[in-house]
């Protein structure tokens, strides 16, 4: 067992980091099972593996969050023991989280100047301003010292995360989902920068991610995990999509089937006498605060589209799904179905076929405590075969129950489990078995695939594929871009609660796009 390296002086360059037969075991669990990952100096690199693969544990040992049963580091080619954070800090090793650390009621100055390992009990503030301007006068993002961390951007946030890692000298970092907050624009820069710094020889970065974009785009090499263990690994530049899908899912996968691999089909023409599925006109909802979180929005949606609605989170994405589906009212506007007047109670929902799988469905879409049972049968509990007369059928709803598990493959330990008890893929799986049993002939969906594996991803997108092939018209409101042009036909980007642009998403201006959800509707409506 090598000694834990006491404090010295950091060296300069990129860090090469080698991890060597990680294992990792918590109780039952296997969440490791000899890994071994090297990453050169200089590179960018890229792990992906779907939700419990055995990413953060990974990546944790190595920072020092915990400590591997089984496993040897090596950085710049000497064995190092890493038991804590401080450990890797010594060695010039750290981790970026996806929830941003930042102290929002200080400056950027004070953020950075907090990032520092051996910052003492008294700052010389005038020693370190001026160790910060040299700093910002070189750095990849400047941003103004004084600046308000509240005041930030959600993209100049996540730049000062990596801003405070490389003025506390970090040589090697892991990035964790590091672009899912952030507009098309902002995390080309973010890691085109970052990959930048990288063919420098000043950093080298190990990043977690699910889009296969930001694979293709940045990163010079891959690594896959599924279940604990490696199965697979090579330079980007000699892999395809379907070679890492199938080494994430273990078996071999159809491009098609792939989010984000195929362009979305074009809706079906549709007659000029037919109504819009779902029309919206000058929306007005209020927030909390009784802002306009939507504010005169107007936005239609065909039978059989998939209209997707974009958009930098806090834009009033979530007010508008919320008025829709009946959790918010409206202050004024109309909202219709196939022509006629809607209003979101549960008889005109019935009524119109209007259903919907809302963000985080497991508080928004179910009752935790209920079994999965009961949660399957609350859009039709109150109508036969369920209902018979004033009573309940407890068989008919286990009946309905079982044969909705198995044709959405959700796995639980059965009809009868409390819902809170599954996996969020199995929760989102079961939202939409429920919502898409008597085909609806509108979709509300929001945000349906955060936080899911790959698997999941796919059987959801393919789900949302054919109740749209179906005939049902899907507002799709996702953050997640590459989502909204793999399976939407048209675009709307919200900003402020406004319409910012609309437009097809075959050869969408990606640029365009990105403009208008930094907030810049002149710039974006004109390109």
């Amino acid at each position: 067992m090598s000694q834990l390296i006491p404090p010295q002086p950091e060296p300069t360059g990129a860090a090469k980091v080698e991890m060597l037969h990680f294992s990792k075991r918590f109780g039952a669990l296997q969440a490791l099972d000899d890994v071994s990952l090297t990453v050169e100096a200089g590179s960018f690199h890229a792990l992906l593996g779907e939700n419990g693969a055995g990413k953060s544990t990974l990546v944790k040992s190595l920072i020092g969050f915990y400590r591997a049963d089984t496993g040897t580091v090596m950085v710049d080619g000497r064995e190092r023991e890493i038991a804590s954070p401080r450990d890797a800090a010594v060695l010039g090793l750290g981790m970026i989280f996806q929830h941003f650390t930042v102290v929002p009621g200080m400056t950027v100055a004070e953020n950075l100047a907090l990032a520092q390992r051996d910052l003492g009990a008294f700052i010389d503030w005038k020693a370190e301003r001026a160790r910060l301007a040299e700093f910002m006068a070189t750095a990849p993002f400047p941003l103004a010292l004084d600046a308000r961390v509240a005041e930030l951007a959600a993209g100049e946030k996540q730049k000062l995360e990596i801003l405070k890692a490389l003025y506390a000298k970090r040589r090697f970092l892991v990035l964790d989902e590091p672009t899912s907050v952030l507009t098309p624009l902002e995390a080309d820069e973010v890691l085109g920068r970052v990959r930048q710094m990288c063919r420098d020889a000043q950093l080298s970065v190990l990043i977690i991610t699910h889009k296969f974009r930001e694979v293709f785009g940045f990163c010079d090499e891959v690594t896959v995990l599924r279940r604990g263990a490696r199965t697979g690994g090579t330079k980007v530049a000699k892999t395809t999509r379907d070679e890492l899908a199938g080494w994430m899912m273990g078996v071999a996968t159809d491009a098609a089937a792939i989010p984000g691999t195929q362009p979305a089909a074009p809706s079906a023409a549709v007659a000029s006498d037919v109504a819009p599925r779902l029309a919206v006109n000058r929306l007005v909802v209020l927030g909390s605060e009784g802002r306009r979180m939507v504010d005169g929005l107007s936005v239609s949606v065909q039978p059989g589209e998939i209209v997707g609605v974009a958009g930098v989170s806090g834009n009033g994405q979530r007010e508008l799904v919320a008025a829709l589906t009946g959790a918010l009212p409206w202050a004024c506007g109309t909202v219709s179905i196939d022509g006629h007047a809607y209003r979101p109670v549960r008889s005109q929902m019935q009524r119109f076929g209007v259903r919907s799988l809302p963000e985080e469905p497991l508080a928004n879409a179910c009752v935790g405590k209920l079994a999965v049972a009961e949660n399957l049968a609350l859009r039709n509990f109150d109508r036969s075969p369920l209902a018979r007369g004033p009573w309940l059928s407890r068989s008919a709803m286990r009946t309905q129950a079982l044969a909705q598990i198995e044709a959405y493959r959700v796995k639980t330990p059965g009809p009868d489990a409390p819902i809170e008890t599954l996996s969020g893929g199995n929760v989102q799986r079961a939202v939409l078995a429920r919502e898409l049993a008597e085909s609806p002939r509108l979709l509300i969906v929001a945000n349906p695939c955060f936080g899911l594996d790959f698997q999941a991803t796919a059987e959801i997108h393919a789900r949302l594929r054919a109740a749209r092939d179906g005939g049902a018209g899907v507002l799709l409101v996702s953050e997640d871009l590459d989502e909204l042009l793999a399976l939407a036909s048209r675009l709307v980007v919200l900003s402020h609660g406004h319409v910012a642009l609309e437009c097809p998403t075959a050869g969408a201006d990606i640029g365009a796009i990105g403009r208008a959800m930094a907030g810049d509707m002149h710039d974006a409506k004109a390109a």
